[in-house]
């Protein structure tokens, strides 16, 4: 336990005491508690208010029953902004008139980018100084975060660190597996928009242009990104023994996947906090 940076402990297997002790013992000042297979709300409040720092499970990735004929406002242009950097040929005056669209998240796209998560030496003032200073695989990725971050606004915010998560972890293995042209930090973030957007996700596929092998992913189909999303569902749920079989699958190592998903968390924090 010394050298440990997170200690997991399984909320079905622990009682409340159990896990009370472990806080009290190991956390927060010698390792951050992370609470997994949390299933409901209730668990979810409970073990935050324990002191638990990170959180597993399904609690929040339930989509709830949508009941609305029309897509509000706000989620239309957030669907835009995928829209746009979806496209194969990228147009940054529609990217950036878009983003103009939507004053708050033109604002969190800026504030991002005079982070030290970019480190420029100058302070960028404008939508277009910020498009013209990072390429085209930078433009998509960077507003694709800013839409899922704004659309998610009025969910729980384990939702939206949880898609980061997952489009960080693999986009981290990316150079790792085989995926064509796929992106797969989009892959990541794209299997939560139908919960943060309240739409079924074969609508939100149907107004986002992407690639056939990932939109054909997050409705079920079988192809060769399959067993990264399933893998990178297994982490985030703790599934240990399905992680372990779809790990050797894919010809990795499991302390290298294990790495992987320590290091996206950690760059969540990094933006989420930005």
């Amino acid at each position: 336990m010394d050298r440990a940076d997170i200690l997991k402990v399984d909320f079905k297997r622990t009682t409340l005491e159990e896990r009370g002790a472990m806080i009290k013992r190991y956390g927060p000042w010698r390792c951050r508690m992370l609470a997994e297979k949390v299933e409901t709300h209730e668990e979810f409040h409970l073990a935050r208010n324990q002191g638990f720092l990170y959180f597993q499970g399904y609690f929040f990735r339930k989509p709830e029953i949508m009941t609305a004929h029309e897509i509000p406002a706000n989620r239309i242009n957030y669907l835009r902004m995928l829209q746009a950097v979806s496209r194969a040929e990228l147009d940054l005056r529609e990217v950036e008139n878009v983003l103009k669209s939507e004053a708050s998240l033109c604002y969190r796209l800026l504030r991002y980018m005079n982070s030290a998560v970019f480190g420029f030496g100058s302070e960028i003032h404008s939508v277009r100084h910020a498009l013209s200073l990072i390429g085209e695989r930078e433009i998509r990725r960077w507003v694709r975060l800013v839409a899922a971050v704004g659309a998610g606004q009025q969910k729980s915010s384990e939702l939206v660190l949880c898609a980061l998560t997952r489009a960080r972890f693999c986009e981290l293995l990316a150079p790792k597996v085989q995926h064509g042209d796929s992106d797969l930090f989009f892959l990541g973030l794209l299997s939560l928009m139908d919960v943060i957007l309240e739409m079924p996700m074969a609508s939100v596929l149907e107004k986002v242009s992407v690639d056939h092998e990932t939109k054909a992913v997050p409705l079920g189909s079988i192809n060769h990104l399959r067993p990264l999303y399933q893998l990178m569902l297994a982490q985030e749920s703790g599934a240990w023994e399905q992680s372990a079989g779809l790990v050797q699958q894919l010809h990795l190592s499991e302390s290298g996947v294990a790495e992987s998903y320590w290091q996206a968390m950690q760059w969540t924090r990094a933006v989420s906090s930005a």
